[in-house]
């Protein structure tokens, strides 16, 4: 690009500080403006408190507002140029000022916006663009702070490429050739008619041109048009999870021979099909959805999104079986979804968490009437030409959903998404307790989570699975049924929170309906996946959730009655952190879960070992939830407590299963008389040294995997993964094999020199009164994770 047609970042240069004006209260008082670099997440660093008024919900982080700045120069030759900012995320209802003047607004904290500032722009001189944050009691999980998604800046001739109107689409293909569709909308803010020269180039995932065209288009003055031409790509490289290749279009505007615009977006060349026969098929195949819900913070850099983070985010999903993502409850991030794209993790984009019925004190659902339009337009087109997103979601647990209003609500939004693409299905993520019950029953467990988590004790017979068979009493009942039926027509997709019993259900009474479980519980997944697979309509499983996250602080954690300071509930008191109920944790470990979820996947033959800490033997778990996991390590070193009784769990899909200490026998089991199918327990004592367990399927050995102890002096032990400008160390102590050290953590500290700065760091622990932005943390069952920023 030339200088006066560009399309890049504008991250650099940003200061952010309380606001000085009315909001400055909120954010606690007047405070000196810090230097940033986008994205950035403001409210990470602030300190949390017990009494924060979001409570465990946000994390017990306070409600903030916040005032980004960044001055920049606008070259004279800017005069006749149209200058635009995309912003792909503000945290929330922000303003947007180009010199004092207010040029955009957007309530949603998660909804791409383009703020126009060409009419207040000062060529030839020094301008500043300013952007107004504030949150109070908006959400439900942590939501973070501020430009937390990024900027960039767009600077192009008085015909241009109108935001967001390159669009790609591959409506025709075979093994010799696919048709590619460019549709480009071009918008001129010139006084008089212009004609233009459009080429169009597509590249091939090695680079080469494929396919290139030109055509003049004209276009009057105050108006924009639609250049629509079809282009042929020969021996096309279909996108799929397996082979996710990717093309590039780009639009190239000249006027008079001059460059006036200049777009390039990446696509893919594949097919989705969905019918109750054959599922979801992609190119035709027919794929179950290995799904992981995922909310939107990133650990130790809290809400910050970028490339980089997104991308080591999936790949270790990827890498723990998982096929699909499942944004949780609000549109993904374009750095997720290019992230998606490269790494071939399947998509379901989800819009909302709440329509006109609030679910926080001061959430979306005061706007959504107003707004709802053109959240799902920024949202649709912020998809469009990412081959990763193959599902729409309207909604989650909306409450009205049950009501002729809801219904009604249900159709505009779904075919309205349906108007802006054509080409994916839509769903919508229904929680039938919700819908059923008249009031009583939830208010008296103290809302629709407490009721989940924490029943009453007879329903929680059979360690937790009596709760879960009552909730799926529940949605197969007829008042169910009735509840989701105009919906569940209104829809594509049937998207089912926590209630896989009505797979087998919907295939007797409704044949034509396709499902999705779009919410399950994580530790259900053993008697969940069978029933998806034994249904074609059923197109797979989301868990709840993937990854640990921020806020719903304690959801999966376990409360002991020999704790004198918990509190049992759906939520832990201060200074809980995190919901701990993902199968990785906050900085991508895999917990024992994850390998249990892998074994009932079908995916690995051989079994996994996990150990029940030593301090918690025999103490007393208060209201079991499937939310949870126990509280094993995949550890057997554990000093102080030589001679202990520990408790053993070995996940397998076998038969038996025989633990080995030392090479002595322990005990065999049969697999599967657990509450959890693949699952033996043992009952034996910690000796260090070496813990085995052999399985055997008809009396023969079919698998065998073990445990070392640590020995010897701790020492430090470091990994890196680099992405782009992030490197994610991990720090870990360990024996001079690399065996890692549990029970026995220990402060760490870390220094950075040269062209770097620590960008956060943190461990797994759920509960913590350290910070982020702190250097020095007190490791995890002996792991750390710092990330650094390269500057230079």
């Amino acid at each position: 690009m030339t200088a006066s047609v560009l399309r890049v970042p504008f991250d650099d240069g940003w200061t952010v500080a309380p606001p000085h004006g009315p909001f400055a209260a909120l954010a606690g008082g007047r405070t000196e403006p810090v230097a940033v670099t986008l994205p950035h997440d403001a409210m990470r660093d602030v300190p949390r408190t017990p009494d924060a008024p979001g409570g465990a919900a946000n994390a017990y982080y306070p409600s903030t507002a916040f005032t980004y700045r960044r001055r920049f120069d606008a070259p004279a030759d800017w005069a006749r140029r149209w200058v635009s900012f995309e912003i792909d995320g503000a945290y929330a209802h922000a303003r947007v000022f180009v010199n004092d003047a207010l040029v955009a607004t957007r309530p949603y904290g998660y909804a791409r916006f383009h703020a126009d500032a060409t009419p207040w722009l000062r060529p030839g001189a020094s301008n500043e663009l300013r952007v107004e944050v504030r949150t109070h009691l908006d959400s439900r999980w942590y939501t973070g702070a501020g430009l937390y998604r990024g900027v960039r800046l767009t600077v192009a001739g008085p015909v241009h490429v109108v935001p967001d109107g390159l669009r790609v689409t591959t409506p025709d293909i075979d093994d010799e050739w696919a048709a590619v569709e460019v549709v480009t909308r071009l918008a001129n803010e010139d006084v008089a008619v212009r004609t233009v020269r459009v080429a169009t180039t597509l590249t091939g995932p090695d680079g080469d041109v494929v396919a290139t065209d030109d055509a003049p288009a004209t276009v009057p003055p105050g108006r924009s048009v639609t250049v629509r031409r079809r282009l042929w790509v020969p021996r096309p490289r279909r996108w799929s999870t397996d082979h996710p290749d990717l093309y590039r279009a780009t639009v190239t505007l000249t006027d008079a021979g001059e460059p006036s615009d200049e777009v390039t977006v990446r696509f893919g060349i594949r097919t989705v099909q969905v019918d109750p026969h054959r599922g979801l098929r992609l190119n035709g195949v027919p794929t179950r959805l290995r799904g992981a819900c995922l909310h939107h913070d990133n650990g130790p850099l809290g809400a910050v999104s970028t490339h980089a983070a997104e991308l080591r985010r999936v790949r270790r999903l990827r890498a723990a079986g998982f096929t699909a993502v499942r944004v949780a409850h609000n549109p993904a991030s374009q750095a997720l979804l290019d992230a998606c794209d490269e790494a071939g993790v399947l998509v379901m984009n989800e819009a909302f968490d709440v329509w006109t019925q609030e679910k926080s004190t001061s959430d979306q659902a005061h706007d959504f009437a107003d707004w709802w339009r053109r959240d799902l337009d920024a949202m649709v087109a912020g998809s469009v030409n990412h081959p990763s997103v193959v599902m729409y979601s309207i909604g989650n647990e909306i409450p009205e959903l049950g009501t002729p209003h809801g219904a009604l609500l249900a159709r505009e939004l779904a075919e309205h998404v349906r108007t802006l693409d054509p080409t994916r299905p839509v769903t919508c993520a229904m929680q039938t307790l919700m819908l059923v019950d008249q009031g009583d029953v939830i208010e008296q467990a103290g809302g629709l989570n407490q009721l989940m988590g924490g029943a009453s004790a007879d329903r929680h017979a059979d360690d937790g699975l009596g709760h879960v068979r009552w909730i799926n009493a529940v949605a197969c009942s007829p008042a169910a049924d009735a509840a989701i039926e105009e919906v569940c027509s209104v829809v594509d997709v049937a998207g089912y929170n926590y209630a896989e019993e009505r797979y087998a259900h919907d295939a007797a009474r409704y044949p034509l309906r396709v499902s999705v479980g779009s919410e399950t519980f994580p530790a259900g997944i053993g008697r969940t996946w069978p029933k998806v697979t034994a249904q074609p309509r059923v197109l797979g499983d989301f868990t709840w959730t993937g990854w640990d996250y921020l806020g719903e602080a304690g959801v999966g954690a376990i409360t002991y009655a020999e704790d004198p300071d918990a509190v049992p509930g759906f939520f832990r008191e201060f200074p809980q952190l995190t919901a701990f109920c993902g199968d990785l944790d906050l900085v991508g470990e895999r917990r024992p879960q994850s390998f249990y979820r892998e074994i009932a996947f079908g995916l690995r033959t051989e079994p996994y070992v996990a150990v029940l800490r030593p301090e918690r033997h025999g103490h007393t778990r208060v209201a079991r939830t499937f939310w949870q996991w126990s509280d094993t390590v995949a550890s057997w070193t554990w000093p102080g407590h030589e001679g202990a009784p520990v408790t053993v769990e070995v996940y397998a899909d076998a038969d038996e299963v025989e633990l080995r200490r030392d090479g002595v026998p322990v005990g065999r089991a049969p697999v599967g008389t657990e509450v959890l199918p693949y699952m033996a327990r043992f009952e034996t004592t910690y000796v260090p040294g070496r813990l085995e367990a052999v399985t055997y399927r008809d009396g023969v050995a079919v698998g065998r995997t073990e445990l070392r102890s640590a020995v010897g002096d701790v020492g430090l032990a470091l990994s890196v993964e680099r992405f782009d400008d992030l490197a994610y160390v991990a720090v870990m102590l360990a024996d001079a094999d690399g065996v890692v050290w549990t029970g026995a953590d220990r402060p760490v500290s870390v220094e950075v020199t040269g062209p770097a700065v620590v960008a956060g760091m943190g461990t797994g622990r759920p509960a913590t009164r350290a910070r982020f932005c702190d250097t020095t943390h007190t490791t995890w069952d002996g792991r750390a994770l710092v990330v650094v920023r390269v500057t230079g």
